[in-house]
């Protein structure tokens, strides 16, 4: 083999050879930083938002005196998982209505958006203590929810049983990223006040145990975008897409002329 004929072939064996060895540093989680989680307790606990749908459970030490105040309202959401009624998801629960409160029985109106559920319980507890003796409340999101796109295995909208939900079980429940997925540009948008937010977090270092979208809160859409690699990839795929077509149409052109 000639040696231009040798060099030919590494120029054209070159970006199969570097574009299939993915660097380690770009594919496994958490390699630098100090470790510290400190200070991530302060996330933990969901604040409430309007349009949430709470299950709200009130007793005392009378129970039939208790039980007029849990008489909660059906509730439709068309992605909510629940019971069904004529085919539509339904659940039995207390909406947060856009003037940012619920409608108790008995008591009313009770302003809960922006409260966190440990907040809202005492805001709730206090209420009804003006007409109940020593009030227990209980207090959860129903509708809690997250949404995870992009370069995951499985992506999708995913209800949550729980108030507690890390952007690390978010991407386990997605079936983790594929390797084409960018670990160090994680886009987690979220709304809060009527304002949407963006973070962007490195998956690749423990930095992200300090972030304040390390636990989601409801309702966040989280979207990993395709590596570099990725986007390579798809752009040549589209230009020898583009051969194709341009060679075919030009077989046919020219099949056109022969046949006449």
């Amino acid at each position: 083999m000639s040696s231009t004929r040798m060099m030919i072939t590494l120029l054209l064996i070159a970006p199969l050879i570097f574009g299939s060895c993915v660097n380690r540093k770009k594919l496994v989680y958490f390699q630098a930083g100090d470790g510290s989680i400190e200070n991530i307790d302060q996330y933990l606990t969901p604040h409430l938002e309007i349009g949430d749908v709470l299950s709200i459970e009130i007793t005392g030490a009378d129970h039939e005196i208790a039980a007029p105040f849990n008489q909660a309202e059906l509730v439709r959401q068309g992605n909510q998982i629940g019971s069904y009624e004529n085919g539509i998801p339904a659940t039995y629960g207390y909406l947060v209505a856009p003037d940012s409160t619920v409608s108790l029985p008995i008591v009313g109106k009770v302003k809960l958006a922006g409260l966190n559920r440990n907040a809202a319980v005492k805001e709730v507890e206090r209420v009804v203590g003006e007409y109940l003796d020593s009030p227990s409340v209980s207090l959860r999101i129903l509708n809690f929810k997250i949404t995870v796109l992009g370069e995951v295995k499985n992506p999708g909208t995913f209800s949550v049983p729980n108030e507690r939900l890390s952007i690390l079980e978010a991407i386990g429940i997605a079936k983790d990223l594929k390797i084409t997925g960018e670990r160090k540009n994680v886009l987690v948008i979220r709304h809060e006040n009527g304002e949407r937010k963006e973070y962007r977090i490195d998956l690749t270092t423990t930095a992200i145990f300090q972030s304040p979208v390390y636990y989601l809160k409801q309702n966040d859409v989280v979207y990993v975008e395709p590596n570099r690699k990725a986007r390579y990839d798809a752009s040549i795929l589209r230009s020898a897409g583009g051969i194709v077509i341009s060679a075919t149409s030009l077989i046919v052109s020219t099949l056109v002329l022969i046949v006449k």
